[in-house]
């Protein structure tokens, strides 16, 4: 670990890493993975030092990225960071699709102008500042390909190695953002969770610190921001409703934990929004689980959806994320590849938004819950559009 001084230091409030499941603490300053508890080996917190007296004030003119929010991001010295720009995306206000808003107030939080096109720059933008700070020299990562991407692009900023695990199915411009990048990519038959198990195998052999979704600390910390973001763009008064769309589900328990963090800072008062995960009818776990009252959810891979990031076939965090859903009294709802590409277009002609996949489901969610009632009169919603729609050409029949 590097030591930091008064010069670099990034006065970040970090204490240590806890495990959410069974309460082990492990020592922030040195290499982790899960919880080393063999009984639990579930994901770890950052925590911070929130009764520290950080004012929201600090964040008056400073860059409009999420290093805005350097005190509540694990990395000490300033000059580990690693980053390309990532954060402070807009907020846009649906304006030609009206019919479908009522007398709700809806908008998207679109994620696709991040560095290498996706939300996943935020996570790679923390991990690979940590990893970094560390003295890793070599990350590896399954990939469904938008986070592959974003790997690859750190770790050539950062001068580390990354080694990409990616289903062959994948399009190919996932596969030649990472070739152009520098980074090791390899193909394997299967999905994200076959290429999970080569990844893990391989990184205990071969010493490589891997950045599975949730089987780090540090991604989910990049991924939270949003949480921060949602809050300061929306003058420190969080939304009614936020769908997500729900693959390995960091942002989802980020956000989540932003909304505390800031809570114990008196940033924002005690208010939640209400949490809906949105899944493919390929890969729908998280919501078969949900409506069943299960703590976890069970595997379940139907197959290629043009949601390359919504098929995960059981998240590692699913316990997590599924006590977030309920804490937040939300919802879970799948949606079909058809409704994706008909949703896809529907933006696209109307608000100029060309979304991914993953993104144009929410739209289709949305409705849905509309039409029963389950979003009431004058709630505030928010939609997180994940990236950007140019990579899914090859997933998307256009007319």
């Amino acid at each position: 670990m590097m030591v930091t001084d008064i010069e670099t230091g990034t006065g970040s409030l970090i204490k240590n890493l806890t495990c959410p499941e069974c309460g082990t603490v492990h020592n922030a300053e040195v290499i982790n993975t899960v919880c080393v508890n063999d009984a639990c080996r579930s994901t770890l917190f950052a925590t911070y030092n929130l009764d520290a007296g950080l004012d929201k004030s600090i964040l008056l003119k400073r860059p409009a990225n999420m290093w805005r929010y350097k005190e509540l991001l694990p990395v000490l010295d300033e000059k580990n960071i690693i980053t390309l720009g990532e954060g402070f995306t807009p907020i846009i206000p649906i304006e030609n699709l009206k019919q479908f808003v009522g007398d709700n107030e809806v908008f998207w939080k679109d994620e696709s102008g991040n560095p290498t096109g996706s939300f996943k720059a935020r996570g790679l933008s923390a991990a690979v500042s940590k990893a970094k700070e560390l003295g890793i020299e070599t990350i590896a990562t399954p990939t469904a390909g938008n986070a592959g991407g974003a790997l690859a692009a750190y770790a050539a900023r950062a001068g580390v190695k990354a080694i990409v695990y990616m289903p062959k199915l994948t399009p190919q411009v996932f596969k030649d953002e990472c070739r152009l990048y520098g980074a090791e990519l390899v193909a394997i038959d299967g999905n994200i969770s076959d290429c999970g198990k080569l990844v893990n195998e391989l990184a205990l052999q071969n010493g490589w610190f891997q950045v599975s979704t949730l089987k780090e600390p540090y991604r989910l910390e990049g991924k939270k921001t949003m949480g921060y973001e949602i809050a300061e763009q929306f003058n420190w008064q969080l939304p009614d409703v936020i769908f997500y769309p729900t693959g390995g589900g960091t942002g989802l328990i980020g956000m989540w934990k932003a909304f505390n963090e800031m809570e114990q800072l008196g940033w924002i008062g005690s208010n939640r929004p209400r949490m809906v995960a949105v899944q493919s009818e390929s890969c729908n776990g998280i919501v078969s689980a949900f409506n069943a009252g299960l703590p976890v959810s069970e595997f379940a891979d139907g197959g290629f959806t043009i949601a390359n990031g919504l098929r995960v076939p059981k998240p590692y965090a699913d316990r997590q994320i599924l006590k977030v859903l309920r804490e937040s009294n939300g919802a879970a709802i799948t949606i079909s590849d058809h409704e994706m590409s008909a949703a896809l277009k529907e933006i696209a002609r109307n608000e100029g938004m060309l979304m991914a996949p993953e993104g144009a489901a929410l739209w289709q969610a949305f409705k849905k819950l509309k039409a029963t009632g389950w979003i009431e009169a004058g709630e505030k919603v928010l939609m997180i559009n994940t990236g950007s729609g140019y990579k899914y050409l090859e997933n998307i029949d256009i007319y």
